[in-house]
């Protein structure tokens, strides 16, 4: 029988600091090292073992994916990686503290941001030859809060 298991990666610095992270490469807390060793005991426990692992290429789940090997004795498997993988891209959200977002738009605007299929966050500006802003729209979507 096939099995498939889903695991996010560790408390990343980014989840502890309550900001938006996306595609941006943060590092795992040391909580976050110690789950994905937890995590890989229990499957260790259950005697669970792999023939394949895919990941997206944010060290903090490729090293979540490490951690989790180490404690099944699998750290010979090749790890797959692709972008198709990686988390939610927040756009000009990247680096921006939730809870003063939240504070700004309201929980509600956060939420559909952050849980929602159609709601898109304002989008990343974009740069001209000679350093302008164009096409952005983001004069007035950003939100002005301190990062």
């Amino acid at each position: 029988m096939v099995q498939l298991v889903l695991v996010r990666h560790g408390q990343s610095q980014a989840n502890l600091d309550h900001i938006f992270t996306g595609w941006t490469d943060v590092k795992l807390t040391e909580l976050g090292r110690q789950q994905g060793i937890a995590v890989g005991k229990m499957f260790a426990d259950r005697q669970l073992q792999f023939t394949d692992v895919h990941t997206s290429y944010m060290q903090r789940a490729i090293i979540t994916a490490d951690l989790i090997l180490d404690q099944i004795d699998q750290l010979y498997l090749p790890i797959h990686k692709t972008w198709r993988l990686n988390e939610r891209h927040y756009g000009a959200l990247s680096g921006l503290n939730k809870l003063a977002v939240a504070k700004q738009v309201g929980q509600a605007q956060v939420q559909a941001w952050r849980r929602g299929y159609t709601a898109v966050p304002p989008q990343l500006a974009q740069l001209g030859t000679n350093g302008a802003m164009i096409g952005s729209g983001l004069r007035n979507q950003r939100p002005k809060v301190s990062r």
